[in-house]
């Protein structure tokens, strides 16, 4: 991932505790954790709980985001971790959220995200450039 601008983690968390999963207040709060957890900066975040089951929500993270979507009612949940920047540990907030929701089973998928070739530089933003 040497030229990618980010990761994209796509976890899936299967065999979870419906309880936590359907309280939006606790899933926030371990959010909230595995972002820490992760390294990242938060800047704000948003939940819902829906009638009469689950929760989705977002944490934004200057270096991007993670978001939320649970199904209580089978047990499950997924979740997005888009990170940028090397010093950032996702798999530390995904070891978490495995251990808070109780995860019997959990599969992660990681692609590279706005992969580059290195011939093209970054370019100047300034006033009055058109977009492409």
């Amino acid at each position: 991932m040497a030229n990618a601008l980010g990761r994209h983690l796509l976890c899936e968390f299967y065999d979870c505790s419906t309880t936590v999963l359907n309280d939006a207040a606790k899933v926030q709060h371990y959010m909230h954790r595995a972002a820490e957890c992760m390294g990242a900066t938060i800047v704000e975040e948003v939940f819902h709980e829906f009638s009469p089951y689950g929760v989705s929500g977002v944490v934004v993270i200057a270096e991007s985001h993670i978001a939320i979507h649970t199904w209580p009612e089978h047990g499950y949940a997924a979740v997005d971790i888009f990170t940028c920047g090397a010093e950032m540990e996702p798999r530390r907030g995904i070891e978490l959220l495995v251990e808070f929701f109780s995860a019997g089973n959990h599969s992660v998928r990681e692609i590279a995200r706005g992969v580059l070739e290195s011939q093209n530089p970054p370019k100047a933003i300034g006033d009055g450039e058109a977009w492409r």
